[in-house]
């Protein structure tokens, strides 16, 4: 896959944005950088967006900039020239996906009906653009028109915003979504880059969905597992589960029979993606322990340790 294309779906969430002024793009490129979302659509339904991809491109380069509503050859000649890395149109346009293809950049163009996809696949294209989502059937028709096509998979955009995020993302085919709430073209003009933080933020924190599923306690021997185990199930009148490694107190608390990853412990974390949640970590310089992961053959990962220990604990990714 594009490496380009790789990094829109580790990211999950691609803001589209549009600029009425310029001066406005590098603070809120740094906003989303420091939101933890590097990426940014900037359309081309202003006057401005050329040059606002140009100093985004320019002065923040840890975002990834692309260019939007992209309609013709030359808008991609401008786009590409200023410094964009991938291009999204609104439409299933053969000349401007020829264009991009041409100039080396990754197009994700719009797509609504099978029809739509026939011609994309007809171009050598295997992700595309599935707009305006929520308006021509939202999930459910997505899922009826992708079912045909195992090769394609799909950015949603349009109608996206926290409240169905996870539910498109759940979907396997789905490789990002597309969305604005967190960048709305008001909070842009009045200068509030501090709010755009903030809720950018907040959807990231939405897709990931870390939650702690329970605490993990080192102890040295089955005896010793057992009897806190038991000691603590007894304090909140939990269920005592016992297993081959571990006992459990209810769901909140595992006891090891023999000391495991972690001074003390472990501390499991559930995510609504490992796959993002890995991305998510590594872009602050926090790695994982992938000789740790379990997971089907040749399938997804299921759970990981992070590398390393905070507080005397190991954490411990688990897929929700």
């Amino acid at each position: 896959m594009n490496e380009v294309l790789k990094t829109i779906g580790d990211l999950g969430i691609v803001p589209v944005v549009a600029i009425n002024d310029a001066a406005h793009a590098v603070p809120l490129a740094r906003a989303l950088l420091a939101g933890g979302l590097p990426v940014a659509e900037i359309t081309f339904r202003t006057a401005a967006a050329e040059e606002s991809i140009r100093r985004i491109a320019a002065e923040v380069p840890q975002v990834l900039v692309g260019a939007g509503t992209v309609l013709t050859p030359e808008q991609v000649d401008k786009a590409v020239g200023a410094g964009a890395k991938y291009i999204v149109s609104p439409g299933t346009n053969p000349a401007v996906v020829k264009r991009c293809q041409d100039h080396g950049v990754p197009v994700t163009p719009g797509t609504a009906t099978p029809s739509d996809i026939e011609v994309a696949l007809g171009l050598g294209l295997n992700i595309v653009k599935f707009f305006p989502a929520e308006a021509v059937g939202g999930l459910k028709a997505l899922k009826a028109m992708a079912a045909p096509y195992g090769m394609m998979k799909f950015i949603p955009t349009g109608g996206i915003d926290a409240a169905n995020i996870n539910d498109y993302l759940a979907f396997p085919k789905v490789h990002a979504c597309g969305g604005s709430w967190m960048v709305k073209t008001e909070t842009i003009a009045a200068g509030r880059f501090d709010v755009i933080e903030t809720l950018v933020r907040e959807a990231v924190g939405t897709m990931l969905g870390f939650q702690l599923a329970h605490l993990g306690i080192n102890t040295s021997g089955a005896d010793a597992s057992l009897a806190v185990t038991r000691s603590i199930a007894g304090l909140f009148g939990l269920m005592v589960k016992e297993g081959n490694s571990s006992n459990f107190a209810g769901t909140m608390v595992e006891v090891m029979k023999e000391p495991g990853l972690g001074t003390h412990g472990h501390m499991a974390v559930q995510t609504n993606s490992i796959p993002r949640a890995i991305a998510y970590l590594a872009r602050n310089d926090i790695g994982v322990d992938m000789g740790t992961a379990k997971g089907p053959a040749g399938g997804p990962v299921k759970a990981v340790y992070l590398e390393g220990e905070f507080g005397g604990f190991a954490i411990h990714l688990l897929q929700k």
